[in-house]
């Protein structure tokens, strides 16, 4: 039988762009309808890098799109999603920054989609997202007791690209260290423009919501390429009680390529997005089995 297509669209085309782009081509459910581009400047570059794919600042000029893939930084999410969500059109963002900042978006952006007859989906990448979900299972298995989320070490794209707005910062890497508990360190290496001085832009680092509750430290080198390196992972505990059993413990490990696993997810979250109601939804609110493709009833069978 013949699969109709989810007309799929990345915008931005940074680390997570590219890879959104990637699994959008190995989904079978989908097909890449283009790239849109905020910065027209970049059109020549990102040609460069894609061949045969549309690349359009305005996505009136892709045609009919279902869903567009929001690889974007967090804090440009809440003012480029209802762009397309008015127009009818869902989409699927990574936004991470954590706390009543996710439930301030949801609020705005679920509005507007039910105005519009379209769905949002954010948050969508490992943490929040995916992580989100496992520490939901543990609360069930536990619902007593204390959940430690502890990442690294790796880079955080977001952090990094944070650094990056900072004036007088050229080129940033932003790495998690985990101390454990739930606790990290933030090592963050920049390259400076010339005439900016460390001590002041490592203070407005430091002062940004990012990193104001860990321990930061700012280096500054000559070459922020040759310490790249995108891998990153998580590992949860939980030591809790059930019913009135004690000393439950449950834990989670991954190990993971950083833009490819959040790509994958927002991926994932667009074609969960079609089977929703209008609205804007946490991964938390969907059921598992819509993220996947394949037919429903096979998928429960299997899993």
């Amino acid at each position: 039988m013949r699969i109709k297509k989810i007309k799929a669209a990345v915008v931005g085309f940074g680390n997570v762009g590219k890879e959104s782009a990637i699994a959008i081509k190995e989904s079978p459910d989908m097909m890449l309808a283009g790239i849109i581009l905020r910065n027209p400047a970049k059109i020549p570059e990102v040609k460069e890098q894609i061949q045969n794919i549309k690349i359009v600042t305005d996505i009136r000029q892709l045609g009919e799109i279902d869903v567009v893939i929001l690889a974007i930084p967090s804090r440009a999410v809440p003012e480029v999603a209802p762009t397309y969500l008015k127009m009818g059109i869902n989409t699927v963002d990574s936004f991470d920054i954590h706390g009543d900042a996710v439930m301030n978006l949801r609020k705005d952006l679920d509005k507007i989609a039910k105005e519009n007859n379209s769905v949002s989906i954010i948050s969508a990448g490992w943490d929040p997202g995916t992580d989100s979900v496992v520490r939901t299972l543990m609360e069930i298995i536990a619902p007593k007791g204390l959940t430690y989320t502890n990442f690294g070490p790796g880079m955080s794209m977001g952090h990094t690209v944070v650094v990056k707005s900072i004036e007088g910062v050229e080129n940033a890497l932003s790495m998690t260290i985990p101390m454990g508990t739930g606790i990290h360190k933030r090592m963050v290496y920049v390259k400076l423009k010339p005439g900016y001085d460390l001590e002041k832009v490592a203070y407005a680092i430091k002062k940004d919501p990012y990193f104001i509750n860990d321990e930061t430290y700012v280096y500054e080198v000559n070459d922020v390429g040759s310490l790249i390196d995108v891998g990153h992972g998580v590992h949860m505990e939980r030591k809790g009680v059930s019913a009135k059993t004690h000393n439950q413990r449950i834990k989670f490990s991954m190990s993971v390529t950083n833009p490819a696993a959040t790509a994958q997810i927002m991926v994932a979250a667009a074609r969960a997005g079609l089977k929703q109601r209008p609205g804007c939804y946490t991964v938390l609110e969907i059921p598992p089995v819509d993220f996947l493709f394949g037919d429903k009833e096979e998928l429960l069978k299997r899993l």
